[in-house]
């Protein structure tokens, strides 16, 4: 045990672990793995492209498969992508809907 580190108590596990290593496993369980419609793993900076014909509610316009979605960010839900597309602001798609380029 090293003296100068706090320990605290592990709810999950009923273990005192050290501070440190109960904020990183913590970190970790807050991540949510992302996954296009074909299981790739996607993370901030991606190209997506769309793989149906979606309607964006509220623009008045239809994206079209096939559409290349450049430098999405995730959102912390599984299923949701924040996206930047012209002329369309705060757009979120479904991960779902979208394959990994």
């Amino acid at each position: 045990m090293s003296g100068d580190e706090d320990y605290v108590f592990d709810e999950e596990t009923g273990e005192w672990l050290p501070a440190s290593e109960l904020a990183a496993k913590q970190a970790a369980a807050d991540s949510v793995e992302v996954r296009d419609a074909v299981g790739n793993l996607l993370a901030d900076g991606d190209q997506v492209t769309l793989i149906k014909d979606l309607e964006v509610k509220g623009a008045g316009q239809t994206l079209k498969r096939g559409t290349l979605i450049k430098s999405i960010r995730l959102t912390g839900d599984p299923q949701e992508i924040d996206c930047r597309h012209e002329g369309i602001k705060g757009l979120v798609l479904r991960a779902e809907f979208v394959k990994k380029r």
